[in-house]
């Protein structure tokens, strides 16, 4: 049994995997790993195994708790992957761009896969038909334009995201809300058509927290899984487990 921990900015989150079946996730903050980690445990005894995948630098507490309960792997760039990375700063890379690559090889192998991911910052990444990840793009987040033309300016407010916005705002609120969602939706499709033209037979994967927000939006054929990462850390650890 897997225990995955992705620890984001503000917080982790945790999933429990038998195999390839997920059977439990839990969201929570940094503080007292340790008596987070036990009262999973105490749900789910049969976890033996753990892979950890952080945008913080400093994860020593979870990993001492997860080196000493489990055999822990930690997802950086030197973590063996099942598939070939192609991105040329591997050391820069997100993990949890890795993490949504591996998704994509154990439900679209051999497939041109395009993963859109719609969180704090909007990223794309790319993996052709022979399963080689070459990259992608990286672009702000609803949230941080909508704060972008708040704290950049003298006089726009800090707007509230909402979903049912018109495409022609009728006030300063509602064309910040405008040109934030229909910039956004506007951008992935005319992203999603750039890569059309060059890879047929393209599946295009949208995840990530603004997901529903922008799957309504968006044009283009998209299948959203919420738990995408979470599926993709879990075969990440399932390969390095054979190795």
């Amino acid at each position: 049994m897997n225990l995955i921990i992705d620890v984001g900015n503000s917080s982790i989150k945790a999933a429990v995997f038998q195999d390839a079946k997920l059977l439990k996730t839990y969201i929570g903050s940094f503080e007292n790993f340790s008596k987070k980690f036990q009262k999973i445990r105490k749900d789910y005894p049969e976890i033996a195994f753990s892979i950890l995948s952080s945008v913080v630098k400093d994860t020593s507490e979870i990993e001492k708790v997860l080196n000493k309960e489990t055999e822990l792997f930690v997802l950086d760039e030197n973590i063996k992957l099942p598939f070939k990375n192609r991105y040329t700063s591997p050391q820069t890379l997100g993990k949890d761009r890795l993490a949504l690559v591996g998704a994509g090889v154990k439900d679209y192998k051999n497939t041109n896969l395009l993963i859109i991911d719609a969180g704090t910052c909007i990223t794309f990444d790319f993996k052709n038909d022979r399963n080689d990840y070459l990259g992608g793009a990286i672009s702000p987040g609803l949230q941080m334009r909508l704060k972008a033309l708040h704290y950049f300016t003298a006089k726009l407010p800090l707007i509230e995201l909402e979903e049912d916005i018109a495409l022609i705002g009728d006030s300063t609120r509602n064309s910040i809300l405008s040109g934030v969602l229909n910039g956004v939706a506007a951008e992935l499709d005319g992203i999603i058509d750039r890569y059309k033209a060059d890879y047929k037979y393209l599946t295009i994967i949208l995840t990530g927290g603004d997901t529903q927000i922008l799957s309504k939006r968006v044009k283009n054929g998209i299948f959203a899984n919420p738990n995408f990462l979470l599926e993709g850390l879990n075969y990440i650890l399932e390969f390095n487990k054979t190795q």
